[in-house]
């Protein structure tokens, strides 16, 4: 990974405390598509954002977000969305952990009141940092390691899994043909 490929920056699209997964992944939209299902992310606490979100741009938020049911779709949206990283005080563990399973770096950020919508951040997601261009303020957090940001910077658990056994790292025990 090169030095300016883990440097993330956008826009602060800014979320309070206990996010919940339903609302980031409606349920009526469960059999649409994935392109259907991003379009109504957060609707339901910010109608502008699935519309309006750039590639790149981070979600702040407060404590636990994601926490409701464990549905994979509510990270997938963001993926869709290719939201550049959420910065979190806190999340609700499946859903963390399926935000890296699907390619979104989350960090956790007990600063993340001190971020205003439309702000412009910039993260630095292996040294731990990020900076508010807007306020000029830089904060440390905890880093995600280098070889869990190559995972996320390609795509993902199955993305990164099928470069490692397409190169011969991984065994997959299936016969050969």
């Amino acid at each position: 990974m090169s030095a300016d490929s883990k440097k993330l920056g956008g826009k602060a699209w800014v979320f309070g405390d206990e996010i919940n997964s339903d609302v980031m992944a409606p349920g009526i939209y469960f059999k649409e598509s994935m392109e259907v299902m991003a379009s109504h992310c957060l609707e339901a606490v910010n109608p502008e954002f699935a519309a309006n979100v750039q590639p790149g741009d981070i979600v702040v938020a407060g404590r636990a977000f994601g926490v409701g049911s464990a549905r994979e779709q509510a990270a997938l949206s963001f993926a869709h969305l290719k939201v550049g990283a959420i910065l979190a005080k806190s999340y609700a563990r499946i859903f963390y952990r399926n935000m890296l399973n699907f390619g979104v770096p989350a960090l956790i950020f007990p600063e993340a009141d001190e971020i205003n919508p439309k702000d412009e951040i910039t993260v630095d997601a292996i040294a731990g940092t990020i900076e508010n261009k807007t306020t000029g303020k830089s904060y440390t957090v905890s880093p995600i390691p280098e070889h869990l940001m190559e995972m996320i910077s390609l795509g993902g658990l199955m993305p990164y899994l099928k470069k490692k056994i397409d190169a011969g790292e991984l065994k997959t025990g299936a016969l050969p043909k």
